[in-house]
């Protein structure tokens, strides 16, 4: 066969027609299709259908009727009940309300029986077919075990009623049968429904906040319910008030506290409390997540270091000075001494690693002790660690930096809170304080010392509500005048080298090889620019800010660097790499 059998050319057409019966209009346009077949060069014109067009057409004839089809419509309506069958259309509540549930918090009071106490349970009623599941919240150590599930899932009714016959609740009500049902037999439905034994279940519309539940003779009080069920009562019904209902439990029920043993001396106090909790002995569990939040991260070391002395009447141990470190990980304390000549002690490691205890606690107690955490340390604090007594003199750099960042856990660095303990007692007195700081500072350079500071701070608040030292620390770090720090070109490289050692990287013929592309003429210098952007391209693992600090001490007078010398300073397989000792 040919191609052209199965093509066919379609185009839209009209054509006008003169209409002279009408005084509304005087032609119409007709719109068609002209179809052109290529296998014969037919052509074929099509109208398609409209309707009222108000074209003439002939008187419509009357078609008589069939005598037998008339028949068999008599006798098929002869069969069909007066009255027609309800019609039990579930699947559209199913589409609707599939995976929908209403969820009640519901109590039950059952300590008016033989050994029972009162009883919580969750309700969830299913949207999609009107049926109601209970499952009971069974606490630890209440006696019961196995399933939760208090009623499963069914159609709850309202009062309790006898146990039906086997067949005789059903959707649809069986009136007669004619015939066998395997040869041709029929049946017909009660429509009327004389014989259907009528059930009242509970529904949507029941289940509110403080309505009273009959489960097969269990009286459940609805408390509460969960955010979605609160919606859906909201959108429907127009609710507003979802206050839950506290019950009230048998002052029959009894309340116990568990009191734990005293400490038998063995271990740590955890330690044999975990013992007394089950048969077999366990460790105590730490806490895994802030250890792994406050543990030693690269420079971040998470211990706050205090300078510290010995408060005793002795005259050997005055001057004895220690450096107490808290390691804000688990919250333990080390003492360390260092060593002074001609003092007469060792010196060393004071106080091994551990928990502190706060002094007057009881050691054969039932309470767990109180220990000692970072929150308790500040300049000028007062700790009793073992017997031993020891004021805070002084705090390092990361100490004190670190509990002004977290001003929420140590109130004493806040300087917020310090500022307006200040502002209520300078009100009216900007004249007196400004006299003060012009009498301390004769130069005129407008700075006083912190001696100074302290003198215009007891001045101002009085001896009765002066700042304590971590305060005056925290004020004069705060208003410090401190010139610029010069960062040393030796450190920064140590660092830099260090971080590429760590991160393994060796990529360094690459990035001479793209500034030789780079530098055309052979001069052996390219711009900072140009290096910073050849140093990203090839993923160099150093921060920005000390690749720029490295780039300006290594740039000439014209603005440029020499690149190889610059990567051979930072290759730390070909460089002697020092750590350093300290950190800008």
């Amino acid at each position: 066969k040919s191609c052209s059998n199965f093509q066919a050319l379609s185009f839209d057409a009209y054509y006008q027609e003169s209409v002279n019966e009408r005084r509304e209009e005087q032609y119409r346009i007709r719109r068609c299709k002209v179809i052109f077949y290529p296998e014969d060069d037919t052509i074929q014109v099509v109208e398609p259908r409209i309707a009222n067009a108000g074209i003439p057409q002939g008187e419509p004839e009357t078609i008589p009727d069939d005598p037998y089809s008339v028949h068999r419509k008599a006798f098929v309506e002869s069969m069909q009940p007066l009255r027609p069958y309800e019609r039990l259309d579930k699947l559209k509540q199913f589409l609707d309300h599939d995976r929908h549930v209403l969820r009640f918090f519901c109590f039950w009071d059952d300590t008016e029986s033989l050994y029972g106490d009162p009883r919580e349970m969750v309700l969830n009623y299913f949207l999609a077919d009107d049926t109601i599941e209970i499952r009971e919240v069974i606490p630890a150590n209440s006696g019961r075990e196995g399933t939760s599930c208090f009623l499963r899932r069914q159609k709850l009714p309202r009062g309790v009623v006898p146990v039906p016959l086997p067949g005789t609740v059903t959707d649809r009500t069986l009136l007669n049968v004619f015939g066998h049902p395997q040869r041709g037999g029929r049946y017909i439905l009660d429509s009327l429904k004389m014989g259907a034994v009528k059930e009242d279940f509970y529904t949507d519309r029941d289940l509110t906040i403080g309505a009273s539940l009959n489960v097969y003779g269990r009286k459940f009080l609805v408390c509460d319910c969960d955010e979605f069920t609160k919606e859906y009562y909201r959108t429907k019904y127009g609710l507003t008030d979802f206050t839950p209902v506290k019950p009230s439990i048998s002052e029959t029920s009894i309340s116990v506290t568990r009191e734990n043993p005293p400490y038998n001396g063995w271990g740590s106090e955890e330690d044999s409390l975990a013992n007394c909790k089950g048969l077999i002995p366990v460790p105590p569990k730490a806490d895994f997540a802030k250890f792994m939040s406050k543990d030693k991260r690269g420079f971040d070391s998470f211990i706050l270091r205090f300078f510290a002395r010995m408060v005793t009447d002795n005259p050997l141990d005055r001057d004895r000075l220690f450096i107490i470190s808290c390691f804000l990980s688990d919250d333990t304390f080390s003492i360390f001494e260092p060593t002074t000549r001609n003092s007469g002690f060792k010196g060393g490691l004071f106080l091994e690693r551990r928990r502190a205890k706060k002094p007057n606690a009881e050691r054969f107690s039932t309470q767990p002790p109180d220990y000692y955490t970072p929150h308790d340390l500040y300049v000028g604090a007062i700790l009793e660690l073992n017997s031993f007594k020891f004021e805070l003199l002084d705090a390092d750099e990361y100490a004190l930096r670190y509990m002004e960042l977290h001003s929420n856990e140590f109130p004493y660095s806040d300087i917020h809170v310090i500022h307006d303990k200040l502002r209520q007692f300078a009100q009216n007195r900007f004249e007196e304080l400004q006299t003060f700081a012009h009498n301390q500072d004769p130069d005129g350079t407008g700075t006083i010392g912190y001696h100074q500071l302290k003198c215009l701070i007891d001045q101002l608040t009085g001896p009765e509500h002066t700042l304590n030292t971590q305060e005056l620390f925290t004020l004069g770090r705060f208003h410090a005048d401190r010139p610029p720090k010069e960062i040393q070109h030796g450190i920064v490289l140590g660092l830099a080298r260090q971080t590429l050692r760590k991160a393994a990287f060796e990529d360094f013929t690459s990035l001479l090889l793209a500034c030789r592309q780079v530098d055309a003429e052979k001069t052996g210098e390219v711009d900072s620019e140009t290096l910073r952007r050849i140093s990203l391209a090839h993923h160099m693992p150093i921060p920005d800010d000390m690749l720029g600090a490295i780039m300006k001490y290594s740039a000439t007078q014209n603005g440029k660097i020499q690149y190889e010398s610059f990567l051979n300073q930072l290759n730390w397989r070909c460089t002697h790499m020092g750590v350093p000792s300290e950190v800008p």
